[in-house]
């Protein structure tokens, strides 16, 4: 009877044993992440999606506010009240885009430049623990498996 009841257990699937989707450890290590950007960056007064939009802003300077919107991964509806909040702050300026009068494009300040030199080096230590159990050449198939996927349902 014991020898029966081995065998029915391991050849059961063990719901142990099957491992957590994709798309749940995508969210485990996002939720993670947000949680030590907030940590980080709550002394300066802003949130992790004010951080993202920052550094987009430092990556693409002169962004309309979709633009920024869709890059920072906020709706549109989000994007006026962060721009609102960060412009308030003096990281960010509006200003008319020269080619469309009637759009505004959104610039990082010197003031905004400052606040994300301030924090490089900790959200490069965070990203260095992130991945400190994988070698450089697992770190750079990470990041491309990342924009595969991200492309993939873009």
């Amino acid at each position: 009877m014991a020898g029966t009841q081995t065998s029915t257990t391991s050849s059961a699937p063990s719901p142990d044993r099957t491992p957590p989707s994709l798309l749940y450890m995508v969210k485990q290590v996002e939720l993670v992440v947000r949680s030590h950007l907030d940590e980080l960056v709550k002394p300066s007064g802003i949130t992790a999606l004010q951080y993202t939009a920052l550094t987009v802003l430092q990556r693409h300077d002169g962004l309309s506010a979709a633009q920024l919107a869709r890059t920072s991964f906020v709706t549109a509806q989000s994007i006026a009240d962060l721009v609102r909040s960060l412009e308030g702050r003096g990281l960010i300026r509006r200003e008319r885009n020269p080619r469309n009068r009637r759009e505004l494009l959104i610039l990082l300040t010197d003031d905004g430049r400052e606040l994300l030199d301030r924090h490089a080096g900790p959200i490069r230590e965070l990203e260095e623990r992130m991945v400190r159990e994988l070698t450089a050449p697992q770190t750079e198939q990470f990041r491309a498996a990342l924009s595969t996927a991200w492309h993939a349902l873009s």
